[in-house]
């Protein structure tokens, strides 16, 4: 098990809850823009947001979103030590930065200096393109190479005494992410943060962070995640949402289950599925639900269901854990079907 690091009010690693990530994606000086994007996806359920700190002006707003934040902020900062020291200043609840790239060795002591004094967690690691020049000549571009890059820069910050750290070693290839977090993991108990780097767009994206995260999580790997899409953030933190609830570990939800659909289905199943995702979309409750084509894989392979429905000939049946209770032509089936949803998320 991984050890337990503090982000604001969150804690990571230690057996708690894999939180969820993402990144504001317009300039952190636009502090309304800012909150405002924070509160949509808070309201989504994501638990740390990052902000880029790009310069002075960026550095100036941190106090004041903080303040304003729902969530922890963590500060992401390339090249300039400055401007770590005055997010640490700002009160940010994390920072990341690579060590490597924000100056001298006295430049990153006084950085871990005011770490270690405030007690604010530091996020450090490594990816594809930044791998340590030694470590590349010695192994490749590989998942040693990868992931000892990123330890390197994790006893560069022991060396002055840091240790509220999370570690990273991200890669846009899927076999490569996961090769080098398994390494990782078996190399140091710091929490892991876990993600595939410019995994493009929604699509390809969510499919390429749904194998490389997912197979971590179902190994036990991975203490905080974040779904890098190129689309809105709200994507991001939707798509880590069923990642997490596919591999098990959210339960708190209604899970709909659905059939593909065949030459069988005789009813608009998938019109109601719509309906049925949309009346079941803010439920914080474990039910789960079935929306099937027909009665050959309806009450029998959705048997464990709460609530299910399949159609026929003009007809559906509406049951609950495989025994069918009620039949009716369909259009009347289906306003019975959400009004049970309605009975089994509110009564």
């Amino acid at each position: 098990m991984s050890k337990a690091v503090s982000i604001g009010n969150v804690v990571i690693g230690g057996g708690n809850k894999v939180a969820i990530q993402t990144m504001c994606d317009i300039k952190t000086s636009k502090i309304d823009d800012i909150i405002k994007e924070i509160e949509n996806v808070y309201d989504l359920g994501c638990d740390i947001v990052r902000l880029s700190v790009k310069d002075a002006e960026d550095a100036a707003a941190l106090k004041d979103i903080r303040k304003r934040s729902p969530v922890p902020i963590v500060a992401d900062i390339h090249f300039d030590y400055r401007l770590a020291l005055a997010a640490i200043d700002a009160g940010v609840d994390k920072i990341r930065i690579n060590p490597g790239n924000i100056g001298s060795e006295d430049k990153v002591k006084e950085v871990a200096v005011a770490l270690k004094r405030t007690g604010i967690a530091v996020r450090v690691g490594s990816n594809s393109g930044s791998i340590e020049k030694d470590f590349l000549q010695k192994f490749g571009k590989s998942e040693i190479s990868l992931a000892e890059s990123a330890l390197k820069n994790v006893a560069i910050l022991e060396k002055y005494g840091v240790n509220n750290i999370v570690v990273s070693a991200k890669a846009s290839s899927v076999p490569l992410t996961v090769a080098t977090y398994r390494y990782l993991a078996k190399k140091t108990d710091y929490p892991l943060h876990l993600g595939v780097t410019e995994a493009g767009s929604k699509d390809n994206g969510i499919v390429k962070n749904s194998v490389g995260i997912g197979s971590l999580l179902l190994d036990g790997i991975g203490d905080t995640i974040r779904v890098s899409l190129t689309a809105p953030i709200t994507e991001e933190v939707i798509a880590a949402k069923r990642i997490l609830r596919s591999v098990g570990l959210d339960n708190n939800y209604a899970e709909i289950i659905s059939c593909p659909t065949c030459g069988r289905t005789a009813y608009d199943m998938k019109g109601l599925l719509s309906l049925v995702e949309r009346a079941t979309a803010k439920v914080t409750k474990p039910v789960k639900i079935a929306v099937m084509g027909c009665v050959v894989n309806g009450p029998g392979e959705a048997g464990d269901c709460d609530l299910g429905i399949a159609g026929g000939d003009g007809k559906c049946v509406i049951f609950k854990k495989g025994k069918v209770y009620i039949t009716a032509p369909e259009d009347e089936a289906k306003e019975l079907f959400l009004k049970e949803i309605d009975k089994l998320i509110n009564g």
